[in-house]
């Protein structure tokens, strides 16, 4: 059936037709179904959209397209469209293949990861292809054209320099901000280190979350290289890049569904370092009984890690770390960044542990690019972050980012918990206290969030100060402080 494309102008994220009842009905097509547009030109061009109805504002002969479905077949308004029913991608089949624990070929696997980002593939399609993969899981083969796949999806770019390092964690400790810290230390050496990040799937906060709050991540990737030129390092959103495009759509689905699989964690990983060219990879992962994953998944996940580094040709080195209690005293994008400028400032007191931590990490990274003596690498790092050095680096990248560093508070709404009884901490349930941070509402508000007051292994008095919450408004402060009581976060004794 030909149409008109209406005049309308609107937005979805994603290629969406509109059309009459009426219409759709002489096509034989509902709403949420597939459309196929073909233009009426020469060289005719088509796409896959999907279809919502409307009841007013077209005629029988008209339909209306998001401004991304008109980009994508190069198409104004008034022209005409042959508009028939779609099959589903062959790809949907492939991907319960998936589901059905069947192992898939590199060309099949590629063909997911296209639609993907072609966008011929529904929400409710790519969160199938999520789950199908946490179910069932990938081998090396698997995991392997997943990650070309990913990488041929976007951009990517070569940084003419030898020592190109990045750094990355698997997550699952609140706190944990040792990204910014590590970064700084490193690039104040003179390492190159171009860190994309992830904003929060599980977590109270990303990376790119916290680091939002004093400048801009949203950055293309043609400034990224500027900004690298001129201070040997970013602090950008991995999703503003265009780089591992299949990425970032993947990670807002799973962000919905909270959960994280051990494939599609590698895939993510391995292809956002590769996209810029890190020849140095430090893997952190924390691990424990309180941990997203065990020791003993965590040896293996260790194992995988460096298989694919070898596979690469990378030097590629994983650390475990404690993941039994969180890092910091601060959960939440504005309180995690008040530890980290508290530990990078020399002339501030910030949580030793986050510091103990960043320089640990920092020090691994100097000794896997040979920047210091094995052994030695701990020690250079303390050297430049008590110098200022770091510090005076992160400033630097956080102007070339349009930022600047300033002092930040949490939101004023707020509540003190104070301990019940006199004893030692033993033990802090770190996805409880997750949970209680995004109840709270995290990662969208940026003020929200948890400070600790006293983390695991320390003495407290009865009525010492326990857990501060923050919130952005009065009402949704009363709620955590109920969400709170009902849960058992603290263990006592």
């Amino acid at each position: 059936m030909r149409l008109k494309i209406n005049s309308s102008n609107w937005s979805a994220g994603l290629p969406v037709a509109m059309l009459k009842k009426k219409t759709a009905v002489k096509i034989g097509v509902h709403t949420k179904e597939r459309l196929e547009l073909t233009t009426l030109k020469k060289n005719p061009k088509s796409i896959s959209t999907i279809l919502d109805i409307i009841e007013s504002g077209l005629k029988d002969d008209e339909i209306q397209l998001s401004s991304e479905a008109k980009s994508k077949l190069g198409v104004k308004t008034g022209e005409g469209l042959e508009v028939t029913i779609s099959s589903p991608p062959k790809s949907l089949d492939f991907i319960k293949e998936k589901l059905n624990g069947e192992l898939l070929s590199d060309l099949k696997i590629k063909k997911i990861i296209q639609d993907i980002v072609e966008n011929n593939l529904f929400e409710s399609e790519i969160a199938l292809f999520i789950s199908a993969v946490y179910k069932n899981g990938m081998n090396f083969k698997e995991t392997i054209s997943l990650i070309e796949a990913f990488l041929s999806s976007g951009k990517s770019f070569t940084l003419k320099n030898k020592y190109v390092v990045d750094k990355h964690s698997i997550g699952g400790i609140p706190g944990n901000r040792t990204t910014p810290i590590v970064v700084s230390i490193c690039a104040a050496a003179g390492l190159i280190f171009p860190k994309s990040s992830s904003r929060a799937i599980t977590s109270a906060a990303g990376t790119a979350d916290v680091i939002e709050t004093l400048a801009k991540v949203d950055i293309p990737i043609e400034e990224v290289r500027k900004i690298i030129s001129k201070t040997k390092a970013c602090l950008v959103w991995g999703g503003s890049l265009g780089m591992v495009p299949a990425d970032s759509k993947i990670i807002s689905i799973e962000k919905e569904l909270k959960i994280d699989s051990e494939a599609l964690l590698l895939a993510s990983i391995m292809s956002k370092k590769l996209a810029v060219g890190s020849k140095y990879i430090l893997i952190d992962v924390p691990c424990g009984k309180n941990a997203k994953v065990t020791k003993g998944k965590a040896i293996k996940l260790k194992e995988k890690f460096e298989k694919l580094g070898r596979h690469f040709k990378l030097k590629l080195k994983v650390v475990l770390t404690n993941g039994d209690k969180p890092i910091g005293k601060g959960i939440g994008s504005v309180l995690e960044m008040i530890d980290v400028l508290a530990v990078l400032d020399p002339t501030k007191k910030g949580p030793k542990d986050l510091e103990k931590k960043s320089l640990f990490l920092a020090g691994e990274i100097f000794e896997l690019t040979k920047k210091s003596k094995k052994g030695k690498g701990y020690g250079l790092a303390k050297t430049i972050l008590d110098s200022g050095k770091a510090f005076n680096k992160f400033k630097e990248i956080i102007e070339a980012q349009s930022g600047k560093v300033v002092e930040l508070k949490p939101s004023k709404y707020k509540k003190t918990i104070y301990s019940k009884k006199k004893g030692k901490i033993l033990g802090i349930n770190n996805k409880k206290l997750a949970s209680l941070a995004r109840f709270a509402g995290c990662p969208m508000d940026k003020y929200a969030g948890i400070y600790l007051h006293h983390n695991v292994g320390e003495k407290i008095e009865k009525g010492g100060l326990l857990i501060t919450l923050y919130a952005e408004s009065k009402s949704r402060l009363a709620e955590v402080v109920k969400y709170y009581k009902e849960k058992d976060i603290f263990t006592i004794a």
